[in-house]
């Protein structure tokens, strides 16, 4: 007979007798669980992205929403998840509305740009004559960007691509995005409000599964995921920063909007070289040579520091992983699973690392047999080799 359990959430059922199920009985119990758990997982296929962000934003923010509860606890499941939605609401607006503006403002000013040297063309700038065989380049130059048929060419060839067509799928998928933002908010702050019920579920479901390795493991992903937060998004942060202030120093246009690209593609190893890269053309094509030099110098010594030396101490201190895996765990899981692999690969290599160690006996663990458990096992190899013999 079913029943209320005395002091359980509402809805929660117990059994007043243990009901014992026949092999057949848990067989298809199995069976209808995985058919279940597959159908839920191609229910929620276009929203796995949104969750799996969700819980990274979760884990990354834990530490500081630790501390606002113990010093809040009347407002642990309401105020203070809230407030740390409109936070990461704000941490993501602001940077949007830093792109947006420039962009916007500059829009008409580029249409007005392109219409000029369509009918004029380009006009060789003047660094094209200080570098190596300018005698051949600024005739090319002439040829293809100086005459305004050449850019009738460039622009035909461009528009053959379909950018209407273009254009609309880029705004469907920014829409998609949009959507898929807000549930990932959504999911994120129940995950923050119901975090010790979500902590103390997994924990228990994953002892029961796998034993305590199961929960060595979930730690070892956690712990993964906070030290790519703080070797990802702070470092890039900081990349950002410094080189965002040697752009306004050096008379990179729109600094701010160029710091904040460096920061974005920082996040990827080796990424902020695509920002800077381009900062230093810019200022190529304005004349400006030696700022140019001084800015390419400036930026493959910041991110060689960063990825070399601040990103394995923080990634790889913190699951004590070398910096290899890291990379390859960065780079490979952005290959499969796009931005949000940036944290999920560094995750699986820091589990798979963990259970290895274990495996082979060079860690303490649930996997890793006690030594009096190997010396049996090899002295019952022997005997039963001798008595073979």
């Amino acid at each position: 007979m079913k029943q209320d359990a005395k002091g359980s959430p509402a809805g929660t059922w117990t059994r007043s007798g243990r009901e014992i199920m026949s092999p057949p009985q848990k067989r298809a119990s199995l069976v209808a669980a995985a058919i279940l758990f597959v159908a839920g997982i191609f229910t929620l296929k276009d929203f796995l992205p949104a969750l799996v962000w969700a819980a990274i934003f979760a884990i990354g923010l834990w530490p500081t929403f630790s501390k606002a509860t113990h010093r809040w606890p009347r407002h642990r499941h309401e105020l203070i998840p809230l407030v740390t939605i409109l936070v990461v609401l704000l941490i993501f607006v602001i940077p949007l509305v830093m792109i947006a503006v420039p962009l916007l403002s500059d829009a008409h000013a580029a249409s007005v740009w392109v219409a000029q040297i369509q009918r004029t063309g380009i006009a060789p700038p003047q660094f094209l004559s200080e570098l190596p065989f300018a005698a051949k380049l600024i005739p090319l130059w002439q040829q293809n960007l100086g005459q305004p048929a050449g850019i009738s060419a460039l622009a035909g060839h461009a528009m053959q691509g379909g950018l209407l067509t273009t254009g609309r799928e880029v705004g469907a998928q920014a829409v998609h995005r949009l959507v898929l933002i807000g549930f990932m908010m959504l999911a994120l702050f129940f995950l923050l409000r119901d975090a010790d019920d979500v902590v103390e579920q997994l924990r228990i479901g994953s002892r029961r599964a796998f034993g305590a390795a199961g929960e060595d493991v979930g730690r070892q992903i956690i712990n993964s995921v906070h030290g790519t937060v703080n070797g990802l998004v702070f470092v890039g942060l900081g990349e950002g920063l410094i080189l965002g202030i040697a752009y306004a120093v050096a008379g990179v246009p729109h600094p701010a909007l160029f710091g904040l690209l460096t920061a974005v593609l920082a996040m990827i190893p080796f990424g902020a070289a695509i920002a800077f890269c381009i900062a230093a053309l810019a200022l190529l094509a304005s004349g400006s040579m030696i700022a140019a030099v001084v800015i390419l110098a400036l930026g493959f010594t910041v991110t060689f520091i960063a990825d070399h030396f601040i990103r394995p101490v923080l990634i790889g201190g913190a699951t004590r992983l070398p910096f290899v895996w890291v990379l390859l765990g960065i780079l490979g899981g952005v290959e499969a699973y796009g931005l949000v692999g940036l944290f999920m690969g560094p995750a699986i290599m820091a589990a798979l690392i963990l259970l290895w160690r274990e495996w082979v006996g060079s860690q303490e663990g649930p996997i890793n047999p006690l030594a009096s458990d190997i010396a049996h096992d090899a002295d019952t190899t022997i005997f039963s080799a001798e008595d073979g013999i």
